[in-house]
């Protein structure tokens, strides 16, 4: 199993009715922690990391961590670039062997929007990799720097994005958003199910963070299969950590060692649970 596709992960998700989660990671710890949960409840995993992480996590180093452990994996792993806003980095991550590239050009028109994405198409074709892309924009940013207003995703757009393009699958807006949510989450779930019933693709929920295990279900019986899951890790982890020096200091920096790796793994179980890919290897 070990490396494969985002789209072979997805398809089977289809097939069978079921959300994959895709879970952005920063470390070691958390590549795995994800690892761990994964081939322990016998899940398909989407391991991601966002361009605009990159100025913590270097690619260059980051990335060859999380192919080498898809590679090891006795699960289905895809290694996913997220949020990409530039084609020199896309066009990394693919020599790196990361198996799933998304291209970000929600805030420009969609003439240009389908335009670049169909260049992003075009070049992954000699990498044999997946192409995600969005439409409407997800409110907030990837590592909560800018504010940025939520725009619906039209139904129509959607259609006429997904034939044009030719991608894989696509990221839309129906009330989700990055970060934490303020009060709590309002997805318009009508518009999702217009959404699918007007595109064949596999669609994907950005902002996992926040929603309750009823709302992802009810987007997965509405045709989400993917579902990024990313503050929520990093949220775990630091109540871990400090919760733990409240009482007694680390002194040793393996049990540190372990405490994030075991946090990172209790979230990815958690959602991998609510969104029923458990067993499906």
């Amino acid at each position: 199993m070990a490396l494969v596709k985002m789209k072979d992960i997805l398809t089977k998700a289809e097939q069978e009715n079921y959300g994959v989660g895709a879970f952005s990671v920063a470390n070691m710890e958390m590549v795995m922690g994800a690892i761990k949960a994964a081939e322990e409840l016998r899940s398909p995993l989407i391991m991601q990391i966002a361009e605009v992480r990159l100025k913590h996590s270097p690619i260059h180093m980051i990335g060859p961590l999380m192919v080498a452990a898809a590679k090891e994996a006795d699960v289905p792993v895809a290694i996913h670039f997220d949020h990409g806003m530039t084609m020199e980095k896309i066009k990394q991550a693919l020599e790196i062997g990361f198996s799933s590239v998304m291209f970000d050009g929600s805030h420009y028109s969609l003439e240009e929007n389908i335009q670049k994405t169909k260049e992003v198409v075009e070049l992954t074709k000699q990498y044999d990799a997946t192409v995600e892309a969005e439409i409407g924009r997800v409110g907030g940013s990837e590592d909560g720097s800018e504010n940025i207003e939520m725009l619906l995703t039209d139904k129509q757009e959607a259609k006429r994005f997904a034939e044009e393009t030719k991608v894989d699958a696509l990221a839309i807006a129906i009330g989700n958003a990055h970060g934490m949510y303020k009060g709590d989450p309002n997805l318009r779930l009508d518009r999702l199910q217009e959404i699918d019933q007007q595109v064949e693709i596999p669609l994907v929920l950005h902002g996992g963070t926040g929603i309750s295990a009823d709302d992802f279900r009810k987007c997965i019986q509405h045709g989400i299969r993917k579902i990024n899951v990313a503050t929520a890790t990093f949220h775990n982890v630091i109540n871990t950590v400090n919760q733990s020096v409240e009482t007694i200091p680390y002194s040793d920096y393996f049990v540190f060692h372990q405490d994030v790796i075991h946090a990172a793994y209790e979230n990815f179980k958690y959602h991998m649970e609510i969104f029923g890919s458990c067993g499906r290897v």
